[in-house]
């Protein structure tokens, strides 16, 4: 996710379920102290996604607020518990991953896919804060409009193996996904108001931008020679500000990154953590499980996010910031 580019931040900390700051202590000029989650053997994906967005402010007061004022369901009200554990002390997630459907807690899952599951189980009036509408064009040369239809994402998946370069640009990326592509030769389509096969070219066109973004890095490829998927060792070049481009009449819209969730092993193995900026503070943390920790400069914020194959989803919110952002590899 992306949010300020400026940097506040203070000694390094690690915060454990139960240590409690002594007086005196930097613990105690902290405003907030957050808390961490259970790994209940290898669901460390599901914890991952779960704490972004617990910490995405505006998420978590609209899952609280719903369940107090209307009928709500089952997964709504566990997710609200979870969230009221979360402000007081380390929680645990059994009830979550039976709802979700997860029988094996030592296996290991994709993040992405379960934080598609957690928005697609809460309320449409909860979730809408993650929710974007693409339309769908196809252009033929003279203009004419063959398709148009809406795809509404939670997501916008950025395919690394299409990268030529060591490392991947994350800013070319949105760039590419939303050039579009030409349809020639073989591929020219059929216009009915041409009446005949033309080039033409196809883009998606950002309808509603979502207030915030969710940028997927595929960075797993299915290779013929393995006849398995294997992960793309690439790193990537994340702007603390995004900016989605005007396209189509619809207007431009600034993101700032405010989380990132990280990968480090192969499709079947591994290990997810998280990264946060607080939405009451300057200051960024990692999540780990129930291990969290205070970054104490920004440099050190980049140099562990430099580590290579480990950024996987990031999160952004809708800003009105303009200008220079710095940037980071992970």
């Amino acid at each position: 996710m992306f949010s300020k580019q400026r940097f506040n931040l203070w000694n390094n900390m690690d915060y454990s379920p139960n240590k409690k700051p002594r007086k005196g202590s930097p613990e105690n000029y902290n405003r907030c102290t957050y808390y961490g989650l259970e790994n209940q053997g290898a669901t460390c994906y599901l914890n991952s996604v779960l704490q972004v967005l617990f910490m995405t402010k505006d998420f978590r007061e609209a899952v609280l607020k719903y369940v107090d004022e209307k009928p709500a369901s089952d997964f709504d009200h566990s997710l609200a518990n979870l969230f009221k554990k979360l402000q007081e002390d380390t929680a645990e997630t059994r009830k979550i991953t039976r709802l979700l459907g997860i029988s094996n807690v030592y296996e290991q899952r994709d993040a992405a896919e379960y934080l598609e599951r957690v928005l697609t189980l809460t309320n449409p009036d909860i979730s809408k804060t993650f929710h974007g509408c693409l339309v769908n064009k196809i252009t033929c040369t003279k203009g004419h409009i063959e398709t148009d239809r809406d795809a509404a994402f939670w997501h916008l998946p950025l395919p690394l193996m299409d990268s030529s370069e060591r490392v991947y640009s994350v800013v070319d990326g949105i760039d590419k996904f939303f050039r579009g592509s030409d349809l020639s030769g073989k591929n020219q389509m059929y216009c009915d108001q041409c009446d005949d096969k033309v080039d033409a070219k196809i883009k998606d066109v950002m309808k509603l931008h979502p207030d915030v973004l969710i940028l997927l890095l595929k960075r797993f490829e299915f290779s013929y020679s393995y006849m398995s998927y294997v992960k793309i060792n690439q790193d990537v070049d994340v702007p603390y500000i995004l900016q989605i481009p005007e396209s189509d009449g619809v207007e431009s819209q600034t993101y700032e990154l405010y989380a990132v969730v990280d990968h480090v092993g192969d499709l079947r193995s591994g290990h997810y953590t998280t990264t946060i900026k607080s939405p009451d503070e300057d200051n960024w943390y990692k999540f780990d499980d129930t291990r969290i920790t205070l970054y104490k400069s920004q440099s050190s914020l980049d140099t562990e996010m430099m580590v290579p194959l480990r950024l996987q989803i990031s999160f952004s919110r809708a800003s009105w910031t303009t200008g220079s952002s710095n940037r980071q590899h992970t």
